[in-house]
């Protein structure tokens, strides 16, 4: 006979899980319950369980599983999965997942995703698999894409959805509206209409507010705005997001180089491209690839970051040339060898936060011609003023600690000199570099840590060797 539960544990029981913990992660009850659904082969309650989910929250879900579970899950979901899912997945993940995944359920899966989304999911994939998978779709469908795939790589090309509504400038906003509302195949999110020619050459656009608010025997060309912020397809996603940013728009339209209209841009993507950008400039101020991901093998993280490494080694052994030019002060006062390091750290410390906020800048396109010489200028008071106030501290600690005045003028002094050529050398060599039309946050970090390590080594141990031999 079979035992009923009490009426409070059946009603625990009959409870939906809550997806998350108090502190954000998902819960491991709703884990398990995707878990057992897996293994039972449970379409319907996995079905039930990820049905109401946003694509983030089943990203962060496939995150959460092994590759077998992700498989097996997609597999028994099938169209019930929402393949948008993959975009919030780091590239590592995404093409892992993809992998395992028979090209035809892929392709069936992307058909349902806007175009910058299905480009974004596909572009990583090698030419083999990538072309594998649009065999599988619909000639047209399949065309959309190679063009949008045939756009450089970070490209607003790439970033565009395909999908958006054009009308011709003879069209009423009545008629306009009625071919909305009657139309099944529009884009999910779009927030204004734009105006073609014939041959699709952008002549203005409309704002969906605007449009609304405007009787419906109006011509669209009557309420159209001429003052376009237009993105070229093979403009750089980077220079299109600092366009949205400056303009505060929430969509722009992507033109090719004749000028017709071929896309749009909206926020969401923009927010990514910002996100990505930031990301990439964070990682090469460390030395480290912008393809590097937390799911990375050890393998290939290790391999990725021993280039910078190894010429780390190598401009170490310039300052260890400047120290060795001192091997004999160093053997006559102990003090040196233990002080030497202090300037040289504080100069790299203050010298990397230049060259941050110099990076951030040139990236930002807020530093240029004009401007530089007050930039510089700024940064280099600041440094003298930095290394004015910590001097006098490290003076005096170093005078005390030995029971040495003359030492705790030599390393004021070295400090002062080597603040100095932070502040200036930290914003000089990304300018430098920037203008060799190079990436300055990848290659500034190893030379400004090498000029503060010359400079403070030099300015420390030259000092004393000059102030202890009676110089001064």
């Amino acid at each position: 006979m079979r035992e009923e539960l009490p009426p409070a544990e059946a009603e625990r029981a009959s409870a939906p899980v809550s997806v998350r913990e108090e502190d954000g992660t998902l819960s491991q009850a709703f884990l398990e319950e995707v878990r057992t659904g897996v293994e039972e082969r449970n379409v319907e309650a996995l079905a039930a369980l990820t049905g109401g989910l946003h694509e983030a929250d089943l990203g962060d879900l496939l995150e959460a599983l092994d590759g077998d579970t992700c498989r097996r899950l997609i597999e028994l979901l099938g169209s019930a999965f929402d393949f948008a899912a993959l975009t919030e997945l780091d590239e590592t993940q995404r093409v892992r997942i993809l992998h395992a995944l028979t090209p035809s359920l892929v392709a069936q899966g992307i058909r349902s995703l806007d175009s910058d989304d299905a480009v974004y999911i596909l572009e990583d994939l090698e030419e083999d698999d990538k072309n594998a998978i649009l065999e599988h779709l619909p000639a047209p469908e399949r065309g959309v894409l190679e063009r949008s795939l045939d756009y450089p790589e970070e490209s607003a090309g790439r970033r565009m959805q395909t999908e958006f509504i054009a009308v011709p400038p003879f069209w009423t906003v009545g008629r306009t509206i009625d071919y909305m509302r009657e139309t099944p195949n529009l884009p999910q999110t779009f927030y204004e209409i734009f105006v073609v020619d014939p041959t699709y050459r952008l002549i203005g656009s409309v704002s969906l507010d605007r449009l609304l608010r405007t009787k419906r025997p109006v011509l669209v060309t009557a309420v159209k705005n001429d003052h376009l912020n237009t993105v070229k397809a093979a403009d750089d996603q980077e220079d299109a997001a600092r366009m949205f940013e400056h303009y505060n728009l929430v969509s722009a339209p992507v033109v090719d180089d004749a000028g017709r209209l071929v896309g749009v841009l909206t926020i969401d993507d923009v927010v990514d491209v910002i996100q990505e950008e930031a990301d990439e400039d964070l990682r090469a101020l460390a030395g480290v690839s912008s393809d590097e991901e937390l799911s990375d093998t050890v393998a290939y993280t290790a391999r990725s970051r021993l280039p910078w490494l190894v010429i780390n080694l190598g401009t170490a052994f310039i300052s260890a040339s400047i120290i060795a030019l001192f091997e004999g002060t160093i053997e006559k006062m102990v003090a040196l060898a233990v002080l030497m390091p202090i300037v040289a750290s504080m100069g790299g410390n203050a010298a990397n936060q230049t060259m941050t906020v110099a990076v951030r800048a040139i990236a930002t396109k807020d530093i240029g011609s004009h401007n530089a010489r007050r930039v510089v200028s700024r940064e280099v008071l600041v440094g003298l003023l930095n290394g004015f106030a910590l001097a006098v501290l490290l003076g005096v600690i170093a005078a005390l600690w030995y029971r040495e005045a003359q030492l705790g003028v030599v390393i004021a002094i070295a400090l002062i000199l080597n603040m100095l050529a932070a502040g200036l050398f930290g914003i000089l060599i990304p300018l430098a570099i920037s203008r060799l039309k190079l990436d300055p946050a990848v290659a500034s970090g190893v030379f400004v840590t090498t000029v503060t390590d010359t400079v403070g080594f030099f300015a420390f141990l030259g000092l004393a060797s000059w102030w202890f031999a009676g110089g001064h």
